[in-house]
């Protein structure tokens, strides 16, 4: 029970709270139909219905069924309908039935938004089924009031210019040159002023081709979008009254003033039309007046506009305006494409695009940028090679460099020069489209000062300036001694040098001058695993590699030597060039070390010869190394001429085909020069793929 109270007092609140329902508004349609329809009327019956629409609308009446008693003049039983008390038609009967009167299907209309509808009937019914009276629907029909007759009380028309029919009603409105009286339907000749914004238009004077029956003070003006100019053409029948005077026409009472802004309003006046008048304006205000004297039949003219005219956009050099016209207008744009090759700059900036549009000033929005040839930087460096400009300069388009290497010290490795040019997309493109730089690889055993004579190191001469150019100091924990350059990071010596810790290596000198020495740091250390560093008398496999941590440039200073070529072969007697920083003798025979690089020539020794002399000396002295296939001998018999200590790991360098190669490393030998004895190289050319495969793994 208490839930049942609680949803019936929500329903009662619920109501008793809702607003009042909504007006429906006027009545436009609806259904009329007699007491109990379609069932028979009840007789004795005056039944009334008032039917009324919105004002400005007729009611139209359809009888969608008519059945009453039928008599002669609708006598006894009938219905009615009147408008205002005057009837429009008095019904009865059934449709197609001979008597009575029957509406069929013809519609009524009533002249204003009324009507009335009467259903009389008597006591008596005598058909056998009673007559169930009408049914009928009606709506509401807008008037045409423009379209209805004048009113024969004389009082004119409803407008007595312009008839506008409107929902409802009508609106009355005048010709140009009229305006509208308070009453709403008269016109009256008038000049007010307006604003004409069209692109085109008609405009004459109050009454034109007739003069006004008054005094005219008017005022027209053509104003147009920013970017149009307008032009004005009177038509031939013109004509304001004028006075010829000496001065020439004269327009002191009657006149069309034409004002344009920033120039002075000039009057017209006279028969003769002023024609076609171009303003060079978007804005025309026309003055017309007349006074009540004199007469003027006015004027008519009909304006039109153009767009703005721009100047020609001009040209740009290497460059293209388009699109190209006779004549540039407002809004017309123009646009700056540059030739292959060149890029667009506008304030010295680079711009992707550029497009300009003719302004409402008649100037372009913006002035034309420039074409700028374009270029591709700085070709990219060449390691150990440089470029020449073959063509044009700055890297500019169609630029041409050659590449080449740094002569006589690199060559390339095709032996054929490279060329790029700079295209159109900014890059250094090779004819055959192929961008890879040459690769220079590094000129050996070529040194740019040839020595004419080989002298002796125990007690020889001094070398030149970039005779022997792959020489290199090394310092091993403050001991000296000699190695080469083989490649760009490579330095091949003897093991035994490398032995101890603290290597240090200079490259490019020929005096040792510790203020001025500058070393080449280590990255790495390969002494070849064949070597035993355990056994002093050991000297087998003596052969290492030192990797440097930077590249070496080569120059006259610093060049590699050759490795042993394929083939290449220890001919005895032929002479090598042996060098180094080891001991030497001076004048009185003693020997020192000497700070100055020293070069010798030493024939190769045969084998066996070398043999005997390291066996001799085995007899005596049991502290001699032995002699194996991976070492051979240099020197003379008579000695005098040897490498020495601090010269080990130095190259005994042989010359074939114009290059000379690394046929030996200086080992070891039994004192330096003694006549006997011959100085022991490690053979080079059994080493050499050892050397390669540890250049390319490391």
């Amino acid at each position: 029970m208490r839930w049942t109270y609680c949803i019936i007092w929500f329903l009662y609140v619920s109501i008793c709270e809702s607003g009042p329902l909504p007006d429906p508004g006027p009545v436009m349609y609806g259904e009329v139909q007699s007491p109990q329809y379609p069932g028979p009327y009840p007789p004795n019956l005056q039944e009334q219905w008032d039917l009324s629409v919105p004002e400005g609308f007729q009611i139209r009446l359809t009888f969608t069924h008519l059945d009453i008693e039928a008599s002669a003049g609708c006598h006894y039983d009938s219905l009615t309908v009147l408008y205002n008390g005057k009837v429009l038609g008095k019904f009865c009967g059934q449709e197609n039935s001979a008597d009575g009167h029957h509406p069929g299907n013809q519609n009524i209309l009533s002249p204003g938004n009324r009507l009335t509808l009467v259903l009389q009937t008597d006591d008596g019914n005598p058909e056998r089924h009673q007559n169930i009276g009408f049914s009928a629907q009606y709506q509401a029909i807008d008037i045409d009031e423009c379209s209805a007759p004048e009113p024969r009380s004389g009082s004119g028309p409803l407008c007595s210019q312009i008839c506008l029919n409107t929902l409802g009603s009508y609106l009355c409105s005048c010709y140009h040159g009229y305006e509208l009286r308070q009453d709403q339907r008269t016109c009256v000749l008038s000049c007010v002023g307006g604003i004409f914004d069209e692109p085109e238009g008609h405009l004459s004077s109050p009454g034109y081709p007739n003069p006004p029956p008054h005094a005219v003070d008017c005022q027209y003006v053509i104003s147009v979008e920013s970017g149009f100019i307008i032009s004005l053409n009177f038509t031939e029948n013109f004509q304001i009254e004028s006075l010829d005077t000496e001065e020439g026409l004269s327009c002191p009472y009657h006149w069309l003033q034409v004002a344009i802004s920033g120039r002075e309003p000039r009057k017209l006046c006279g028969e003769k039309s002023p024609g076609l008048m171009v303003t060079n304006s978007n804005k025309v205000t026309l003055d017309y007046h007349i006074d009540t004297k004199g007469q003027s039949n006015g004027w008519s003219l009909d304006y039109s506009t153009e767009r703005v005219k721009c100047p020609s956009p001009g040209s740009v050099p290497q460059g293209r305006v388009t699109p190209v016209l006779a004549e540039y207008f407002y809004r017309d744009y123009v646009f700056v494409r540059c030739d292959q090759g060149y890029k667009l700059m506008m304030n010295g900036y680079e711009i992707d695009s550029f497009s300009a549009m003719c302004q409402s000033n008649g100037q372009w929005h913006l002035p034309l940028p420039e074409c700028h040839i374009i270029d591709c930087g700085e070709p990219e460096p060449l390691l150990n090679g440089g470029l020449t400009f073959l063509s044009g300069f700055q890297n500019q388009y169609r630029s041409v460099v050659q590449y080449h290497c740094n002569e006589p010290f690199y060559s390339t490795l095709s032996g054929d020069n490279v060329s790029l040019t700079c295209d159109a997309d900014r890059k250094w493109r090779a004819i055959n489209d192929v961008t890879l730089l040459p690769t220079c690889i590094p000129v050996c055993g070529q040194p740019t000062n040839l020595l004419s004579s080989y002298q002796r190191i125990i007690g020889g001469s001094d070398a030149p300036e970039g005779a022997i150019p792959w020489q290199t100091l090394l310092t091993v924990d403050g001991n000296r001694g000699g190695g080469m350059v083989i490649a760009d990071r490579w330095v091949m010596t003897a093991a035994h040098v490398l032995v101890n810790n603290g290597v240090e290596v200079a490259t490019g000198i020929i005096e040792v001058d510790s203020s001025r020495l500058s070393t080449t740091r280590v990255a790495s250390i390969h002494i070849h695993p064949g070597y035993n560093k355990l056994d002093k008398l050991q000297y087998d496999n003596d052969i290492a590699l030192i990797k440097l941590q930077d590249r070496l440039t080569f120059n006259s200073s610093v060049m590699p030597i050759c490795l042993p070529p394929d083939g290449a072969t220890y001919t005895p007697s032929i002479a090598g060039l042996s060098s180094g920083f080891g001991i030497t003798t001076d004048r009185e025979g003693k020997q020192l070390i000497t700070n100055r690089l020293q070069y010798v020539r030493l024939p190769v020794v045969t084998q066996q010869n070398c043999r005997n002399s390291i066996n001799a000396l085995k007899r005596t002295n049991n502290q001699v190394p032995s002699l194996t296939d991976n070492m051979f001998c240099a020197g003379v018999p008579e000695g005098g001429k040897d490498s020495c200590q601090g010269d080990s790991g130095s190259a005994f360098a042989l010359r074939d085909d114009g290059k000379f190669w690394a046929a030996g490393i200086v080992s070891w030998g039994v004192d330096c020069g003694v006549p006997g004895r011959y100085g022991v190289y490690t053979k080079v050319i059994n080493y050499v793929d050892w050397i390669r495969n540890t250049m390319q793994e490391n």
